[in-house]
């Protein structure tokens, strides 16, 4: 069985708490860190310890930015969930500019909460309405200016077909298919926007409208 490593990041110790008790009973995921800053998190890390997911709280009483903190995680080689209390569209915005795999209210039911954490353990993105409200209002998301072809090929490989099912689907070659996976790359990455990984393609087509938010199709 996989077990996955999680941190998380929070300073107040009522919820440090509560996750605790939450994650007690899940036999894939272990709470290997519960602390207040990103700053004192890296520093108890040994030099070959690895944690799957931090766990981030986007109101930090340090002061810290919400960028600068997904940033060192990042550079620390950890995923990130981004978990927020509040209607902070711009500390939401920030978080998922910063590349987080999704945003989870606190308030969610503990179903909810249990099964977006085990999923972002895991690597996969976490797509919430939260997320997608406060993106739809980001005016620093840069129009990548995907042609109508390029957006049909993104529709079909960040959801999941490898390229044979698109270029079956879409009456290319798989040469062409790859092509075009390479230039939707590229005119990301020019606007500052890089998608280097399936994931990143994801997270890109949920931010671009190409791909439906999950339940809201």
């Amino acid at each position: 069985m996989v077990h996955y490593r999680v941190a998380l990041i929070d300073d107040h110790e009522i919820v440090a708490r509560g996750f605790a008790d939450l994650f007690s009973t899940i036999p894939d995921v272990d709470v290997v860190a519960s602390v207040s800053t990103v700053g004192e998190l890296l520093d108890s890390l040994s030099p070959d310890e690895r944690i799957d997911l931090a766990i981030l709280d986007l109101r930090l009483s340090d002061g810290s930015a919400v960028a600068d903190n997904v940033d060192r995680l990042r550079g620390a080689e950890m995923e990130v969930l981004a978990f927020t209390g509040g209607d902070d569209a711009q500390s939401m915005r920030a978080a998922a500019r910063s590349g987080v795999l999704g945003v989870v209210r606190k308030s969610e039911p503990t179903t909810v909460l249990l099964d977006a954490i085990t999923r972002a353990a895991a690597g996969e993105p976490i797509a919430s309405t939260e997320w997608a409200a406060a993106l739809d209002g980001d005016p620093e998301l840069s129009d990548a200016g995907l042609s109508p072809r390029e957006r049909e090929v993104l529709s079909l490989y960040a959801a999941g077909a490898k390229a044979p099912l698109v270029a079956a689907r879409t009456g290319l070659s798989e040469l062409t298919v790859v092509d075009y996976i390479r230039r939707v790359r590229s005119k990301y990455e020019r606007v500052g926007r890089p998608a280097s990984t399936k994931i990143d393609l994801y997270k890109r087509a949920l931010e671009d409208g190409i791909l439906p938010i999950p339940g809201q199709s």
